[in-house]
């Protein structure tokens, strides 16, 4: 699988229809639908907002799309289908649509759809998406600079750092590193305390 690294726009004229396309990178479906809300008041002066998004949750790639008011299947469906071909996921794609007077036909609107949301793809940065999990790590005070770089030069992400009595690393690593942590050498070099293995997550590589 795939995703992007950042969010792209694009936009073409289709028989002087305005067609905005957004892609951005989001994690959940909560974030999808946030980001929707966030763009349909952005535009709420056009005539459609379609969209299409796949998003990895808990193992399962969940997939929705919308024609906003067109043609059933012209808008929502080919985007959908565009991101699928294109193995994309934790993607969402938006197109605007200002109408310029002139209809286009069902023909004419899946192509205006697909070549501006293929657009936005174009423009984006793709990685690839490995299986990871993450992982809080108790370490003591004195520990943390060196355990930060272990981390930053093996390619594990730390995400969150809770302070307390000792500090709690939220990190996310691939299983082959995930074992490396585990080993009774690399906890006694940084002086970990305690690991604990929350969730299997997604990263980008």
């Amino acid at each position: 699988m795939k995703t992007i690294t950042g969010n792209t726009e694009a936009e073409i004229v289709e028989k002087r229809s305005k067609f905005i396309s957004n892609l951005y990178y989001v994690e959940t479906v909560e974030q999808a639908e946030n980001k929707l809300k966030e763009i349909k008041k952005r535009y709420n002066d056009a005539r459609h907002n379609c969209f299409a998004y796949r998003v990895c949750e808990k193992n399962t790639i969940v997939e929705r799309a919308s024609d906003d008011g067109e043609p059933s299947g012209t808008a929502g469906a080919p985007m959908l289908n565009l991101l699928s071909k294109s193995d994309l996921t934790n993607c969402l794609v938006i197109v605007t649509r200002y109408f310029g007077g002139i209809l286009l036909g069902t023909g004419g609107l899946v192509r205006a759809y697909t070549e501006s949301a293929k657009q936005a793809i174009e423009k984006a940065n793709l990685v690839t998406i490995q299986v990871g999990e993450e992982m809080l790590v108790t370490i003591t005070y004195d520990k943390l600079s060196e355990f930060q770089y272990y981390c930053q030069k093996n390619h594990i992400n730390v995400i969150e750092l809770e302070y307390g009595e000792n500090i709690i690393c939220k990190i996310q690593a691939i299983p082959e590193e995930k074992e490396k942590i585990l080993q009774e050498t690399v906890k006694k070099q940084y002086n970990i305390q305690n690991i604990e293995v929350t969730k299997e997550v997604y990263m980008k590589k």
